[in-house]
């Protein structure tokens, strides 16, 4: 016998699918501007000379890059308390975890995009006698923030893919509550669809907005 399909007691969950969404948009704005001051943090650090300042930096984006992302938040919400003796409430580990992810990530967009700009310019800034910070703040930078934009918009919308993981460990995401949606109605066809279909609306205006900025500075180049 087909499956009947039915998403009209579906209504009735509505607030709680709205709640979902708001805790999710609030993970990511929030997680993705901490991680973007602590990426501007650990980019320019990387530009240092130094091993002392650069290897535990490298480590940092190194760990994060190269481990699964839902690997980590399990391990800050379970692990790291036995270790620091204390319990880490799920939104507090949420947040470090999915703040760290995204910070290893935009660090290497900002590094790339500083080091790609032409000696050329570097070397006129000096010749200004501009000071380091000077010269980073008015010459370098804007014009590596342009290169910059397009990889950092793909990551923050794979940022808002990456917040669906933190219902792992309860925090009441959408995901999350399309869970307990399911366990009270035993209906996840439609529950998961509904949710897949949220997750579609929010994700699909952010990529074709990508997608149309590249092109528009494919062209202005």
């Amino acid at each position: 016998m087909p499956y009947q399909w039915d998403f009209a007691f579906l209504l009735r969950y509505a607030p709680l699918f709205w709640k979902g969404v708001g805790v999710t948009l609030a993970y990511t704005g929030g997680t993705i501007t901490l991680g973007l001051l602590l990426g501007l943090l650990i980019g320019l650090g990387r530009l240092s000379r130094s091993k002392l300042v650069n290897f535990p930096l490298v480590a940092f984006i190194e760990a994060f890059r190269c481990t699964p992302l839902l690997v980590q938040i399990v391990w800050f919400y379970y692990a790291l308390p036995v270790l620091l003796g204390i319990q880490i409430p799920a939104t507090v580990a949420a947040v470090a975890t999915l703040s760290c992810y995204t910070a290893a990530f935009y660090a290497e967009i900002f590094r790339a995009g500083i080091v790609s700009i032409e000696r050329g310019q570097w070397d006129a800034a000096r010749a200004l006698g501009l000071r380091p910070w000077t010269m980073m703040h008015q010459v370098i930078l804007p014009q590596a923030v342009r290169r910059m934009i397009p990889p950092f918009v793909n990551q923050s919308i794979t940022q808002l893919k990456n917040t669906s993981l933190v219902s792992t460990i309860a925090v009441p995401d959408l995901l999350y509550n399309g869970t307990l949606i399911t366990a009270d109605t035993y209906r996840p066809l439609e529950v998961y669809t509904v949710v897949a279909i949220i997750y579609f609306a929010l994700l699909f205006p952010s990529t074709m907005l990508a997608q149309w900025y590249e092109r528009r500075l494919a062209k202005d180049t």
